[in-house]
């Protein structure tokens, strides 16, 4: 439905912001009547714009809502799953590339990994800025991620430099799980810091909406704002997002400020789906023909939408740790969830979802219906997201002798004894034992988890914790048997897969970790640089350097700011130089211990292996730079100490010699071995004798 009769000329084609904000309950805006906090900015868009006060995501997890809001179809048609497993074809058309084609420029500001280039959104902005500290991600710190007051400057630095039309994508990750705000936001929210940090996006999004109103930009903009899922604080037994399809998580913001329309609120029903085809019908573009959302516009203009039912999943505990899935339907007001435990719902009268019908209803028509909405939304899987490998990622692969068709299998079928409701307390049970064994009741923790995997050893996390702290006991012999056992029960379990390969390498089998590796294929390998980064480690292990520096290689391809890769690349083919004396191996070894220390400035190790390939060209004043450099970033780097006093012995310079040696003695002389306590005597009385 156009805003006008006649076509809008391209050049006067209104901009659009799409702000998203990660992890937002509709329910803590008070535009929507919140009574935990105000949050001004929030609602100066409200008054502009359409509120849409029953706006619902079709996923709980970030990768596949803000797929679904780009590309305008369900997971069921593109793919995309959860945060993890998949890729976003680059066959798919999304709402950037749409938008490019009609002239527009594109720009994203991202604030978190999830929403990595790597994962395929990418496609179609001139600039997609994810630049969020990909150097110091690891598996403990998943969704490394920058503040919104960054990704808020970073992108009015672009939207200052652009002349109409553009498309700016803002995200906001920061309401994610921990709850770290910032002053004043953090004491004034002790209470609950979760509130603190949407009050902290609230203020952070100011500067940007000023922009907009003293530039008149809000004229001429369509802004669009919602979250991309919810969280659920502790209803429904869930602490935050990703497991269950309760209000809570689904259930989310949802503001349409159309330049020339009048502001408002309906309680109609829509879904990330509808802002695709809304988008194109305010700027007057041609919608393309695979959308499977409808315009809000008949909406925003105070029309009636036709009925239709609005899909949603939450499959991330099923692709990442074989549980059941979820998936279902909100039609009319009655909300229907299929799970081995299935749950009906009268949203008019129960919208926080209460009371369960399922038992006292025949839900044959349900489960119909459910089926007919996931035939008529779905695609060949031909066309899906890359959760298989591509052509490109499959000679990769082929180069590496990684090509494997054991593919873990899924179950097809589930009990109740699968149900997230009945395996969700299991893994926060998990979580309370790994706060035991941090607090020091160590043994506690560990009875506490083999409790768990005994009651139910289908709950593969707590495997993973259970290696962990025997390995962390010095018992690694009982880490791997765990993983052991935790793989044979839970073959589908990413995570224990991963923690295998790890702990063989650290254990010192290199060949069983590659031959774990080589086993069984996982999605998650073809885009996780952690897991090459291992494998590495395992070859360079047994001296295989050409095939360690084939997996460091790859995994710098999924991450070129991976710090640890380079590290370890550098570290590989300084080993090939000192076997083959190849002065190419050498020149490549200080190249990447270099592009870490570009990636982290501070990144002592890097230093310290760039000082021993010094030495090795014969630079001993760059040797000693480089050890220098490490101590300043790591005082307690006992090997540069040691180091440094050989290379000032060497330079003739005794008294410095001597106060490294001293100092290297007073931290290791009690633990070092009688041949080691000789040999640093004897090089302390060389010194002295100066």
């Amino acid at each position: 439905m156009p805003l006008h009769s006649a076509a809008i000329k391209p050049r006067e084609r209104p901009n659009v912001l799409l702000i998203t904000v990660d992890t937002l309950r509709a329910d803590r805006l008070s535009c929507y009547g919140s009574v935990h906090l105000k949050t001004p900015n929030f609602d100066t868009l409200a008054k502009r714009g359409m509120l849409f006060s029953r706006a619902f995501a079709n996923t709980s997890t970030t990768l596949p809502s803000h797929t679904n809001i780009l590309l305008g179809t369900s997971p069921l048609y593109h793919g995309v799953h959860e945060n993890t497993n998949f890729v976003v074809r680059d066959t798919f058309l999304t709402l950037a590339e749409h938008l490019k084609a009609h002239g527009y420029a594109t720009g994203a500001f991202v604030g978190a990994y999830p929403l990595d280039s790597r994962f395929g959104l990418a496609q179609g902005f001139d600039v997609y800025d994810d630049d969020y500290g990909r150097s110091q991600r690891s598996q403990s710190t998943f969704y490394v991620q920058r503040r919104a007051e960054t990704v808020v400057a970073r992108a009015l630095e672009w939207l200052e430099q652009q002349s109409s039309p553009w498309f700016l994508w803002v995200h906001c990750f920061d309401p994610h799980d921990p709850y770290e705000p910032p002053e004043p936001f953090r004491t004034k929210h002790t209470d609950s810091p979760y509130d603190g940090e949407v009050a902290y996006v609230d203020f952070a999004l100011s500067p940007l909406l000023h922009h907009l109103a003293d530039h008149n930009l809000f004229d001429r903009t369509l802004v669009v704002f919602t979250g991309d899922h919810g969280e659920s604080l502790g209803q429904h037994g869930e602490l935050t997002h990703g497991f269950f399809a309760y209000n809570t998580a689904i259930w989310i913001p949802l503001i349409m400020a159309v330049p020339g329309m009048k502001p408002g609120q309906t309680d109609q029903y829509v879904s990330h789906l509808d802002i695709f085809p809304t988008v194109c019908d305010v700027l007057q573009v041609e919608k393309p023909t695979f959308l499977q959302g409808l315009s809000l516009l008949p909406a925003i203009k105070g029309g009636k939408m036709p009925a239709r039912p609005i899909y949603f999943e939450s499959l991330s505990p099923y692709y990442s740790r074989g549980w059941a899935p979820i998936k279902g339907f909100i039609a009319g007001e009655k909300k229907y969830i299929e799970s081995p435990i299935p749950e009906l719902y009268d949203l008019g009268v129960d919208f926080d979802e209460f009371k369960n019908l399922a038992g006292s209803q025949r839900l044959d028509r349900y489960r119909k219906k459910l089926k007919d909405i996931q035939q008529s939304q779905s695609m060949p899987d031909s066309g899906k997201a890359r959760q298989k490998s591509d052509r490109q990622t499959l000679e990769k692969l082929k180069s590496l002798g990684y090509i494997s068709s054991a593919r873990p299998a899924r179950k097809s079928t589930f009990g109740p004894e699968d149900d997230v409701k009945v395996l969700l307390p299991f893994y926060y049970k998990v979580t309370d034992a790994a706060d035991l064994y941090r607090q020091g009741r160590r043994r506690k923790g560990i009875e506490l988890l083999k409790e768990i995997i005994t009651e139910n050893p289908k709950v593969d996390t707590a495997y993973h914790h259970l290696a962990s702290f025997y390995k962390d006991s010095g018992r690694m012999g009982d880490a791997l048997e765990v993983l052991k056992l935790g793989l044979d029960e839970n073959p589908a379990s990413y995570e224990i897969f991963y923690y295998s390969i790890e702990f063989l390498t650290e254990a010192g089998r290199p060949d069983d970790a590659i031959l774990l590796f080589e086993s069984r294929h996982f999605s998650q390998v073809e885009v996780d640089p952690e897991i090459w980064n291992t494998l590495g480690i395992a070859y360079g292990t047994k001296k295989d350097f050409a095939k360690a520096i084939q997996a460091f290689e790859y995994a710098v391809s999924l991450d070129e700011e991976y710090r640890f890769s380079f590290l370890n690349l550098g570290r590989a083919h300084l080993s090939r130089f000192l076997e083959t004396k190849d002065p190419q191996s050498y020149r490549d070894s200080t190249e990447n211990f270099k592009k870490a220390i570009v990636l982290d400035p501070d990144f002592a190790p890097a230093y310290f292996d760039l000082g021993m390939a010094y030495i090795q060209g014969g630079n001993l004043d760059g040797a000693v730079y480089c050890w220098e450099k490490t101590l300043e970033f790591d005082p307690e780097f006992d090997g540069a100490l040691y180091n440094l006093a050989l290379a000032h012995r060497d330079k003739g310079d005794k008294a410095k010699a001597l106060d490294y040696l001293k100092r290297y003695k007073d931290r290791n002389y009690t633990h070092l071995p009688p041949k080691e306590r000789a040999k640093l005597d004897s090089l302390i009385q060389e010194c002295e004798k100066q």
